[in-house]
């Protein structure tokens, strides 16, 4: 069986850059840095699309619009009126004059992405924010017009979708474009130098990875009469499989990737399980399992073993546990403060080693990251492990929804689309997934569904 390609960084980190700027950046390098340079102090202000005015999104242009340099959000899209108009409120009280989007640059449907991008084209950034099931579809759209791009995570929902990822990245690279994504935890400067740490040996060999997110219920709305299907289940993205790829992707993709990153490889197999009850008991009309619990393998042999639950009056955790040979460490996305120990045990008597220094803004660490990559021309392009890491979870939903022992290759190469059409669709298409008549949508039964 032959391993997924291996983790790594594609965009000079801020480490690298800070070395590179001290002395170690040779000839052509820093001849094209300076050209760069010059070229951008002509006219060097960014123009920023933002694609998805939800929560996220409005973060993102936040952090967009603070990173160093000039930049001015021109336009806004999004399928829902109100979202859109919260955000541009929200962003012109923060920024001022930043915010120059006017009415006749604030898009509203399942196309506003395709005119708000026209406005920046080409060389501006757009900003990817809206469900996931839409993430392959506006990051080809946003390369193919010549434009940077930051996306949010999770990058797509099925197999199809990742290689339309891993296709589009491969052009944006081809087009000397900027893409980074919002796994914000490799940008965290704690927990980058905690799994240097690790990967220089302070643990030992690594043995067995554990990623948790559990806690309490996954919130829900229930349907307004004004609203149709489609518009209530995108208002409900995290409850419907199709839109969000199941709580073991949107939710867990940050630490899976993190327990990958400190493995340096992607797993080649998966089996686990998952399940519905609780979430009935509560009259939540969706498709969202309750809990999943899939153990993966990589290549070598060792395991990765990830739980997701959302269910009140549980015991509750939030990170990554890593078992070395000589130690254990605790890290990942809900640990700001990871740290290594003696033994296997985390006990805050057996400390070896925690970061010292200014943590910093994860969020904006990789927001000034791109601006700086496109201002410099800096080699930055996050798309595949951004895709590997989507997949990840992929796997683990296609395990546990089938029941089956799934291996990488048969994941990413399956022709499952849980949306079919999906660039097609208008306001008053119908989702994928429709209610019975007791208001009911399907839900995946492991040994029956068929998931990849």
């Amino acid at each position: 069986m032959s391993a997924p390609h291996p983790v790594r960084t594609s965009c000079t980190s801020r480490r690298d850059f800070l070395k590179q700027s001290t002395g170690t950046l040779a000839g052509a390098a820093l001849l094209s840095a300076i050209s760069a340079r010059s070229y951008a102090a002509e006219d060097n202000t960014i123009k920023i699309a933002l694609i998805g005015c939800g929560g996220r999104g409005t973060g993102a242009a936040h952090n967009a619009l603070s990173t160093p340099g000039p930049v001015k959000l021109v336009a806004m899209a999004d399928v829902f009126p109100d979202r859109l108009a919260a955000s541009h409120d929200n962003l012109s009280a923060q920024f001022g004059a930043k915010v120059d989007v006017p009415a006749s640059r604030q898009f509203l449907g399942m196309d506003a992405y395709q005119k708000a991008i026209a406005e920046i084209a080409p060389g501006g950034v757009v900003l990817l924010a809206t469900p996931p099931a839409f993430r392959p579809l506006h990051f080809e759209h946003a390369v193919n017009a010549n434009c940077h791009v930051f996306m949010e995570k999770s990058f797509a929902v099925d197999a199809p979708g990742v290689r339309r990822v891993l296709r589009t990245g491969e052009e944006a690279t081809k087009r000397n474009l900027k893409v980074v994504g919002g796994l914000m935890s490799r940008h965290y400067r704690p927990l980058e130098a905690i799994v240097e740490q690790i990967h220089q040996g302070a643990i030992g060999d690594v043995i067995t990875c554990w990623a948790y997110r559990v806690h309490g219920p996954v919130g829900f709305q229930p349907k307004k009469p004004e609203w149709s299907e489609l518009e209530h289940q995108i208002r409900n993205y995290s409850c419907f499989t199709w839109v969000n790829g199941s709580f073991i992707l949107d939710w867990l993709i940050h630490n899976l990737d993190v327990c990958c990153w400190v493995k340096n490889s992607w797993p080649v197999q998966a089996q686990g399980q998952g399940g519905r009850q609780v979430r009935d008991t509560h009259d939540y009309k969706d498709q969202l399992f309750d809990q999943y619990a899939v153990e993966y393998e990589f290549a070598d042999g060792t395991r990765l073993f990830a739980q997701g639950r959302h269910i009140a009056n549980c015991w509750g955790f939030f990170g990554d546990v890593i078992h070395g040979s000589k130690g254990c460490a605790v890290l990942g996305e809900g640990i700001p403060e990871p740290k290594l120990f003696r033994g296997f045990r985390p006990d805050n008597s057996a400390v070896t080693w925690q970061f010292q220094g200014d943590p910093g803004n994860s969020y904006q660490d990789e927001h000034n990251l791109l601006f700086e990559a496109i201002r410099k021309d800096l080699p930055c392009n996050e798309t595949q492990r951004c895709a590997y890491a989507a997949m990840t979870g992929i796997l683990g939903r296609m395990a546990a929804e089938s029941g089956k022992l799934v291996t990488w290759e048969e994941a990413l190469a399956s022709d499952l689309e849980l949306a079919p059409g999906l660039d097609d669709f208008t306001l008053q298409s119908q989702p994928p997934v429709q209610p019975d008549e007791h208001g009911n949508y399907p839900v995946a039964m492991p040994g029956i569904t068929t998931a990849f």
